[in-house]
């Protein structure tokens, strides 16, 4: 459930969808995402999205580059373009900034086989080759690097995240 009188993000899987409201409950913003491509589920080392309700714990990358590649939630001083994309292949990108993701419901997302936040479960920017609208992620929610951006200077730490199906 949503704080009274505070902003909170709704992610649809089956629309690939993420959606900001305001307090108030309108929407203010709507983006297009890549969801997990093994679908929806909490078990640790599934590859799924988890479901259900969460908060943003930390926030990562303040101030850095549009396309900035981050490692363990660090930045490695690289920046994305297609051509560094080429030279490795098959790498799973995390760029720009970072919103980790914390569950809400212990036994669901919370605590045990199913801890969203020690799944490492993040909204991040991802390569412009990447398609939204498509699941195609690991189990993170995946953005253009433009749109995570400016989420990431909307909402704050603690924001709440509700993710469905």
């Amino acid at each position: 459930m949503k704080a009274a009188g505070s902003m909170h993000i709704r992610i649809d899987l089956g629309r690939q969808t993420l959606q900001l409201h305001a307090a108030d409950g309108a929407c203010i913003r709507r983006y297009f995402i890549s969801s997990a491509l093994n679908g929806a589920g909490e078990v640790e080392g599934s590859g799924c999205t988890p479901r259900g309700r969460h908060r943003i714990r930390a926030k990562i990358g303040a101030g850095a580059a549009v396309g900035t590649v981050f490692r363990g939630r660090r930045p490695t001083g690289e920046r994305w373009t297609d051509g560094f994309a080429a030279e490795h292949p098959g790498r799973d990108w995390i760029l720009s900034r970072i919103l980790w993701l914390c569950g809400e419901e212990p036994g669901r997302n919370r605590l045990g086989g199913v801890d969203t936040m020690r799944r490492y479960i993040y909204i991040h920017g991802t390569g412009d080759d990447q398609p939204m609208g498509v699941p195609r992620s690991h189990g993170c929610i995946r953005m253009r690097n433009r749109d995570v951006i400016e989420l990431y200077d909307l909402v704050p730490a603690g924001t709440s995240v509700e993710i469905v199906e």
